[in-house]
């Protein structure tokens, strides 16, 4: 009994101890918005080694801004200008797989359009993942993606996708989980399949699933939140959520994963980036109330930078960086917090976004998850 009760009066204390914290903490909302918009201006010089990324990392900022609903401070006009710019078209069939959009400026092609049609060199093709968060960055900003070379890219793409149903990142790339996500995303906001075989990708999706049932890199690997969140967020924009085996265990395992904040592995600690993977694949599987939301948001709060704005890795981290910064962000945005646009959490943008340009309406929604009612059904 005299355990019992200390029992109750730590987990009492703890309480207490969250909710005097979360009076404490709120959202530095000017704060976040100063730091993005001046990282879509101009990155620490840390940041140089992300040249060749640099459309996924303005993609962090606009997207950040979008979900701070302070997208309309951004020069939209300039950022689309500079988002085509980047825009590869191949100019014969030998070249196909090149289509889609650079990371960044860094052959030193001009910054206008021209340069999509002045031929490719050796090293100047797509990327898989850059051409999603490009196209992503173009439906926030509110583009009719006119412009955008669909039927070059998607004939591209096809040519990416191996026989084991995974894509590549380019021609010759490495190719797993995270590149089969961004094709399904592509395809998505195309509003045309034609550039992937659904079967063979929902097939390599479900491969790898490992043993305790989440997903990692590819078959056989160990299961990640980060990979999980790919494939069920691919399968989802796919409408082949059926496909997967014993979702009560997936969301199980996503749940185990809280411990103040999220960890993205087994006995790992907990960091803010994994409140969008994890919860973004609880949200999906029609789960995402069964976390303990004030320990998530306690978390992530903590993690702001008082300085500088963003946030960090981790609540004792020096320094914000923007990746974190974003994906702390949509992770409050899953819990509701005030001041946030709500999350399409499948394609990683605000869903106000995704229905103004009809990406979230018009899919295939199929909750999945009612094995677990509520928190008593957890001691299965």
């Amino acid at each position: 009994v005299s355990t019992q009760r200390q029992g109750r009066f730590s987990c009492d204390c703890i309480m207490e101890y969250e909710e005097e914290m979360l009076q404490t903490l709120k959202l530095e909302t000017e704060r976040h918005i100063a730091y993005f918009s001046h990282c879509l201006k101009q990155l620490p010089k840390d940041y140089v080694s992300m040249d060749t990324n640099r459309v996924t990392v303005a993609y962090f900022a606009v997207a950040a801004l979008d979900l701070l609903n302070a997208v309309d401070r951004i020069d939209k006009s300039a950022v689309i200008e500079w988002i085509y710019s980047l825009q590869v078209s191949p100019q014969n069939d030998e070249e196909s797989s090149k289509a889609g959009f650079r990371g960044g400026p860094f052959l030193g092609y001009p910054v206008t359009e021209v340069s999509a049609d002045i031929g490719t060199g050796v090293h100047d093709h797509g990327h898989i993942a850059m051409t999603y968060t490009a196209l992503a960055m173009l439906v926030i900003l509110g583009d009719d993606l006119s412009r955008v070379n669909k039927s070059a890219i998607l004939r591209g793409m096809s040519l990416l996708q191996l026989p084991d149903g995974s894509f590549c990142a380019y021609k010759g790339g490495e190719n797993d989980i995270r590149f089969t996500f961004c094709a399904a995303a592509v395809c998505c906001m195309l509003g045309d399949w034609s550039g992937m075989d659904v079967e063979s990708a929902a097939r390599y999706i479900v491969n790898s699933q490992s043993y305790d049932y989440a997903l990692g890199m590819a078959p056989g690997n160990e299961s990640h939140g980060g990979c999980t969140y790919c494939g069920i967020a691919a399968l989802s924009l796919m409408g082949r959520l059926q496909d997967l085996v014993r979702v009560d265990e997936i969301v199980k395992w996503c749940l185990d994963r809280q411990v103040e904040g999220y960890q993205g592995r087994i006995n790992k600690v907990p960091d803010t980036c994994y409140s969008f993977w994890i919860g973004g694949t609880l949200q999906i599987l029609d789960s995402l109330h069964l976390v303990d939301k004030q320990s998530t948001r306690l978390f992530n709060l903590s993690c702001q930078h008082s300085k500088y704005g963003g946030l960090c890795k981790f609540p004792d981290s020096p320094y914000p960086d923007i990746l974190h910064s974003y994906m702390g962000l949509a992770g409050l945005s899953l819990l509701g917090e005030p001041g946030l646009e709500p999350l399409d959490a499948a394609l990683g943008i605000s869903l106000k976004a995704s229905r103004r340009a009809g990406l979230f309406d018009n899919r295939v929604h199929r909750p999945l998850c009612t094995q677990y009612q509520d928190s008593d059904d957890l001691s299965r």
